[in-house]
C-alpha cells in the first residue's frame, strides 16, 4: 500500500485535508493512521499567512499539527530572502504574510527605498502602490511573489488572486519575479530539508498544473486526489504518478501508483515555432553566429512571428543576425525532442521550440559580424566549428549535409 511506500507525506491543504470549514472524508482518520506509522507530515500551502494561523485551524478541524510541519508560500518566501541577505523588505500583502517574513528575520520598511519588494494578496493594495513598487523593481529592488495563482475559489465563486497584483507590475516594472509558491521549487524544498535526509516523500495535491507540477520539479513523485482532469501529453510533468479518492486510500493495497523520473529538462512555461537556417558557402563551410543573449555560437535561428510563414520568418532572421540575405531551398528537419528543444533563457523563462530548420543559400546582402542580437559571425568548416556551441545545432548540421532524400523528424 501506499503508506508503506514513503517515509514522509507533504499534502496540500484546501481539497486535500480540507474543503472549507470540514475536514475531508477519512482525513482526520488517515493522518492519526500515518503518524501511527510513525511518517513525517508536512502540510504545504500557497495562502501566504503565518504558521500559527494554519495550526490553529488544522486543530480547529481535529487534525494534529506543529508549526514546523507548515510550509506555506510566506514562510518559504522569508527563508529565501533570508539566504539571499535581502536587507530592506517592502511587503505588498497582509498581517500575516509580514508575521512571517518578521519571525523569518527580515526587516520590513513600508514604501521605498527598498532592497526587495514581496507581493502578497491585500484586498487594500491600490494602484499608487502598484507604480511605486514597479518603479522600484525598476531601481533595483528583487521582485519576489509568494506565488502566481491567477484565481482561486470562493464562495461567490472564482476569485482574482495574487496573480493579478503580480502581472501588474510586471506589465509595470518589465522584470519577472522570483516566484516562491507552488509549482515553482521553493516550498517542496524547505519541505525536504526538513526532514532526516534519505527519506522518500511523495505530494498529495488536487491540483495537477500547481501541486502535481510543483512537486515533479523538485523531483518528488505525485499523487492527485480527486477528479481533477489531467494532460494527454504522456510526459507532462503536470500529470501525477497515481491517483486516490480520499486520503484512506493510502492504505488500500489495490491503489497502484508509479515513481517519477525528473528528465533532463526543466519544465517549459510554454511551446513555440522556431525557424533556423543552415547556409554552406562555396567551399562546404557552414554560417555560424554568437549569440548575444548567452554568448554561444550557432546557427541563425529564432522565433516564427505572428502572421509570418515559416520560410519568410527563416529569411528575416539570418538578414537580421548576419546582414545577409538568403532563398529557401529545403527543408532539413522537424525538431521537437525536450532533451535538446528546451531552452531556458538569462531571465529565466523557460520555452520548449518546435524548430523547422532548412537550408538555405546566398543570395545577397553583406556579412554583418555585429548587431543587436549578434557578438560575431562568420563562415567555419565543419570539422572546425567554434566553442562554445549551442548543443543542438552540430545535429542539425550534420543532417543538413546528410543525404536523406527526406526531412528529419527528430
Amino acid at each position: 500500500m501506499i503508506a508503506d511506500k514513503y517515509d514522509a507525506f507533504f499534502l496540500d491543504l484546501d481539497g486535500v485535508v480540507y474543503v472549507g470549514s470540514s475536514p475531508t472524508e477519512g482525513a482526520v482518520a488517515a493522518l492519526e493512521q500515518l503518524r501511527s506509522m510513525g511518517k513525517d507530515i508536512r502540510f504545504l500551502t500557497n495562502n501566504p499567512t503565518d504558521q500559527e494561523e494554519i495550526v490553529a485551524r488544522l486543530g480547529s478541524l481535529g487534525i494534529e499539527a506543529a508549526r514546523s510541519e507548515v510550509v506555506t508560500c510566506g514562510t518559504a518566501t522569508a527563508s529565501v530572502l533570508a539566504e539571499q541577505d535581502a536587507g530592506l523588505v517592502w511587503t505588498l500583502g497582509h498581517d500575516g504574510l509580514r508575521r512571517a517574513l518578521s519571525q523569518g528575520g527580515l526587516k520590513l520598511v513600508e514604501g521605498r527605498p527598498c532592497d526587495a519588494v514581496v507581493v502578497g494578496w491585500d484586498d487594500s493594495i491600490t494602484l499608487s502602490q502598484i507604480r511605486e513598487a514597479a518603479l522600484a523593481i525598476r531601481n533595483g529592488a528583487t521582485f519576489v511573489a509568494t506565488n502566481e495563482d491567477k484565481t482561486y475559489p470562493g464562495p461567490e465563486g472564482i476569485l482574482s488572486g495574487v496573480g493579478v497584483v503580480v502581472d501588474a507590475i510586471i506589465a509595470g516594472s518589465g522584470k519577472r519575479p522570483i516566484s516562491i509558491g507552488k509549482p515553482c521549487t521553493a516550498m517542496f524544498c524547505q519541505a525536504i530539508r526538513s526532514l532526516t535526509p534519505g527519506k522518500r516523500a511523495v505530494m498529495i495535491g488536487d491540483t495537477p498544473s500547481v501541486d502535481v507540477l510543483g512537486a515533479h520539479r523538485a523531483g518528488l513523485d505525485a499523487l492527485l486526489m480527486g477528479n481533477a482532469r489531467t494532460y494527454p501529453g504522456a510526459s507532462d510533468f503536470r500529470n501525477p504518478d497515481g491517483r486516490i479518492g480520499s486520503l484512506m486510500d493510502l492504505f488500500d493495497p489495490s491503489v497502484e501508483t508509479r515513481s517519477w523520473t525528473s528528465p533532463d529538462y526543466r519544465w517549459p512555461e510554454s511551446v513555440e515555432p522556431g525557424v533556423a537556417g543552415v547556409v554552406l558557402d562555396g567551399e562546404g563551410r557552414v554560417l555560424l553566429m554568437k549569440r548575444s543573449d548567452n554568448g554561444l555560437w550557432g546557427i541563425p535561428s529564432g522565433h516564427v512571428e505572428p502572421g509570418e510563414t515559416v520560410e519568410s520568418a527563416v529569411i528575416r532572421e539570418i538578414r537580421e543576425e548576419t546582414g545577409l540575405d538568403v532563398s529557401v531551398k529545403e527543408l532539413v528537419g522537424l525538431y521537437s525532442d525536450p532533451t535538446s528543444q528546451v531552452i531556458t533563457y538569462p531571465d529565466g523563462r523557460v520555452c520548449h521550440f518546435v524548430t523547422s530548420c532548412f537550408s538555405c543559400s546566398v543570395e545577397g546582402g553583406q556579412l554583418s559580424r555585429s548587431g543587436p542580437e549578434t557578438l560575431d559571425a562568420g563562415f567555419f568548416r565543419p570539422s572546425e566549428l567554434p566553442e562554445p556551441l549551442m548543443p543542438m545545432h552540430p545535429r542539425w548540421l550534420f543532417d543538413a549535409v546528410a543525404p536523406s532524400g527526406r526531412p528529419f523528424l527528430r
